[in-house]
Order: C-alpha cells, then sequence, then structure tokens
C-alpha cells in the first residue's frame, strides 16, 4: 500500500503538468486579434480618441465656442523648453502675443514678446463645461496664466481655438458613425433574418428595394436626403437625422450578407434540434441564429463606420450636415475650401489629419477582426 501511495503521489504533478487549458472560441479570437500588432495599433489609437472626445471639456485648453478677437487667424503657437537665450527650462512655457497693424500692407501681424513667459499650468481655471450632461465643472487639465494664450493648432477666422475645436469635434464626428451603423445593424440584421428564415414574397419585395438603393450612387443621394433636412430644426436634430441619412445606404448590404448565412444555417441541425424541441420562431431565430451571425455582423459594422465617418465629413464639409453651434471635423474643414484660405491658414486642414488617422485605425482594427475572426485562417 506504501508503494502505491507514493507511485501515486509521484504521478499527480506529471499529470497536472500534462494538463491542457481549453479556451473559448472568445478567448481563441481575442488571442489571433492580439497577435496583429497592427490592429493592436489601431485599437489603441481609438481608445485615446474616444476618451478624449468624452472628456473634451476637461482636456481641451478652452471652449470650442470661446473666441480671442485680438489673436484671430493666429498660426500655431505651442510650447517651448528652450527661450531666446537656449536656456532649458523644465517647465515648458509660451511666449507672449503682440498684435500690431502693419503700416504698409494694413494688415495685424503677430509678434513674439520674449520678455514675456507663461509656464504651463496643470488643473487651471477655464470655462465651465460638462461631461455626458452630468459632471459640471471649470477645472481644464492644462493651460496658461492669463493674458497668455495656448495655440498648440492656431486659431480660425473667428479667433476660436482650433485644437479645442478639434477636440469637441471629435464627440460628433466619431459617434455619428457609431449612431449610423447602430441603425444600420437594428434595420439590416433584422431584415436580413426575416427574409433569409421565411423567404416568399417578402424576401422578393426586400430585395428589390435593397437592389434599387443600392443602385443609387452613394454620395449624390446623401447629399439629396441631408437638403431635405429643415433649416429650423435643433442641433440634435440635425445630429440624429444625419444618422438616419448615413445609414440608409448601408443596411441593404449587412441584409443581404445575412440573408444569405441564414439560408445556409436554418437547415442545420441545431436549427432542427431546436425545431423539433417545440421552440417559437423567435426563439430559433434570436437564439441559434442571430449568435451565429453576430462575429461577421461585428466585421461589417467595424469596417462600416469608416465610411459613415467619411459621409458626415463631407456632408458637413458642404455645408448640409452639422450645424453650429454644433463642431464636427467635417465643420471645421468648411473653412478651408477656398485656395487663397489654405495658403494663408493651413494649420485649418489639421482636422482631416485626424479624420485620415481615425479611419486608417479602424480599417486596422477591422482587418485584425475578420482575420480573428476567420476560423482557416492561420
Amino acid at each position: 500500500m506504501t508503494d502505491i501511495a507514493a507511485d501515486a503521489i509521484s504521478a499527480a504533478p506529471a499529470a497536472k503538468a500534462e494538463r491542457t487549458t481549453v479556451l473559448s472560441v472568445r478567448q481563441l479570437t481575442w488571442r489571433k486579434f492580439l497577435r496583429n500588432k497592427l490592429a493592436v495599433v489601431g485599437l489603441i489609437i481609438l481608445v485615446i480618441m474616444y476618451l478624449s472626445a468624452l472628456l473634451a471639456g476637461f482636456i481641451a485648453p478652452y471652449g470650442d465656442r470661446e473666441t480671442h478677437g485680438q489673436f484671430a487667424r493666429q498660426a500655431p503657437h505651442g510650447l517651448n523648453f528652450f527661450d531666446e537665450t537656449g536656456a532649458f527650462h523644465p517647465v515648458p512655457f509660451v511666449y507672449g502675443l503682440k498684435r500690431t497693424l502693419d503700416p504698409k500692407t494694413f494688415q495685424q501681424v503677430t509678434t513674439i514678446v520674449p520678455e514675456q513667459k507663461y509656464p504651463l499650468q496643470l488643473f487651471v481655471k477655464g470655462q465651465p463645461y460638462s461631461i455626458l450632461g452630468l459632471i459640471k465643472s471649470d477645472i481644464r487639465l492644462f493651460g496658461v496664466e492669463a493674458p497668455g494664450k495656448l495655440f498648440i493648432f492656431g486659431t480660425d477666422t473667428k479667433g476660436r481655438d482650433v485644437f479645442s475645436r478639434i477636440l469637441y469635434g471629435a464627440q460628433v464626428s466619431l459617434t455619428v458613425g457609431l449612431v449610423g451603423v447602430a441603425l444600420s445593424l437594428l434595420i439590416g440584421v433584422s431584415m436580413g433574418l426575416i427574409t433569409g428564415y421565411f423567404g416568399g414574397w417578402f424576401d422578393n419585395v426586400v430585395q428589390r428595394v435593397i437592389e434599387m438603393t443600392m443602385a443609387f450612387p452613394q454620395i449624390p443621394l446623401w447629399l439629396a436626403l441631408a437638403a431635405l433636412i429643415p433649416p429650423t430644426w435643433s442641433s440634435a436634430q440635425v445630429y440624429f437625422a444625419i444618422s438616419i441619412v448615413l445609414s440608409v445606404l448601408t443596411w441593404g448590404s449587412l441584409a443581404r450578407q445575412v440573408r444569405a448565412m441564414v439560408l445556409s444555417l436554418k437547415t442545420s441541425d441545431f436549427v432542427r434540434a431546436a425545431k423539433y424541441s417545440n421552440a417559437s420562431t423567435a426563439r430559433v431565430m434570436v437564439k441559434h441564429l442571430l449568435p451565429s451571425t453576430m462575429s461577421h455582423v461585428l466585421v461589417i459594422a467595424t469596417l462600416t463606420i469608416p465610411s459613415m465617418i467619411l459621409g458626415e465629413t463631407a456632408l458637413s464639409f458642404l455645408g448640409l450636415g452639422i450645424k453650429p453651434p454644433m463642431t464636427s471635423w467635417g465643420l471645421l474643414l468648411n473653412e478651408a475650401q477656398s485656395v487663397q484660405v489654405i495658403i494663408e491658414l493651413p494649420w485649418l486642414l489639421i482636422p482631416a489629419i485626424f479624420v485620415v488617422l481615425t479611419i486608417i485605425s479602424f480599417n486596422f482594427v477591422g482587418d485584425g477582426m475578420r482575420d480573428a475572426a476567420d476560423p482557416f485562417s492561420r
């Protein structure tokens, strides 16, 4: 008995070492996603952008409507670690600015006042703001003491800080894509499930409607629908109207893909087993068919968001999208339509960099999700 017990004790660690960990499908998908470095980088960038948009009032040194009329059309005026003598300052600072009238050109000219240095300060008091309409405060993350000015990306033609307006504009540009995709998912997935499961005349009608909507050019149809928005509507009404306009042309392709998956899945053994167990039609569709399509739907949704953001940017750029007092990246780019403005104020194109960065990041994440959800990819 003693020898048997000793053998059992010695074999226990070996059996424990040979034990393998069984991962769920979700865990395996997440591990495959993390192996895609570009997808991870894109996800990190998007998380930073969405957090910045959420905390725009706290991060932005100025309000989105706060004007500095004396310093309109001011070039970027950032932080300095070295002064005019070359001395290093551990705390960054900005120089004082002075506006004078050029007697020859009769234009306002900005000159730096080396004697005036305003160090960067954290948690400074500024204009009141609210986060999600719940948290109200007037404390900003950073800024400089008045009368110093901190214009990281310069100012626009009305003297508003471009950096602050980019942060506030992200609240609209980044969320309008999510709202539009949510509406597109609601319509597309529902129609795809119903038409794929039941078929018949309703399926034929829906497919013909989808073909008609997909036959129209996307941008012109968006422009036509956006032009129908009454000018008397409030900013919130325009925001949701633009979201609906953006989702009009995107639900059709999603519905067709979900329909194709349902057509192949409704004859599967697990669906037949659910029917034989007297499960209702709604339960079969929601509990069995819908989860089987969600991985594909999420990938399509992620890849659709960039087109939504580009659509809002294009509509606002052309004056048919978001209207003041709301701010979006497309509305910011609306001020840089003429060649003369671009030559004189090239920093007004900086919002386009954030649009491109967002689109690329979403595409990286979408490609990573598609590869991770594909069981045949390595």
